[in-house]
Formats: structure tokens, sequence, C-alpha cells
């Protein structure tokens, strides 16, 4: 798997100041809108550290997810041994 991440820049006055995304090969893909620049520059510093926030936030949405799916796991093993009369 490859990890490069891509960047884009463009220049939307619809669009946000940043977007993470997906590329066409699901790979990370950020775009920097131009249009936003003074913004951009204002907060290029707060946006640059919120890197190991955004981290610990995605870590809390996945392990969560990944402990609703071994409670559903669970339910299904429960349930087989149910039907198996165990």
């Amino acid at each position: 798997m490859n990890s490069m991440v891509e960047f884009r820049i463009i220049n939307d006055a619809e669009l946000p100041p940043i977007v993470i995304t997906m590329n066409e090969d699901d790979e990370v893909k950020v775009i920097l809108n131009q249009h936003h620049q003074l913004w951009l520059s204002l907060n290029r510093k707060l946006i640059g550290g919120c890197a190991e926030a955004l981290y610990d936030k995605i870590d809390m949405l996945l392990t969560g997810y990944l402990e609703q799916q071994y409670i559903f796991e669970l339910q299904d093993r429960d349930d087989m041994n149910e039907m198996q009369g165990v």
C-alpha cells in the first residue's frame, strides 16, 4: 500500500479552505483552496498543529467502530450456538 498523500491547490469560492478526501486510487488527497489564502495564512500554525488532535479523533472514532463490530460478532456467535443447540 502506497502511503503518498496527494496535494492539490485550487481557487474556488464555493469550497472550504481545506478538504481531506480520497483520490481515484483510495489514497489520501488534501485540497488547499487558494481563494482562502488570507485565512490559511493567519491560521497556518494552528492548522499544522492539529495533526495529532486529528489523529486522536480518528483513532477514537475507529476504536468505537471496531468495538461495535466486535459486539456484533459476539452476538452472531451466540445466535449460531443457539441454532446449533450448544
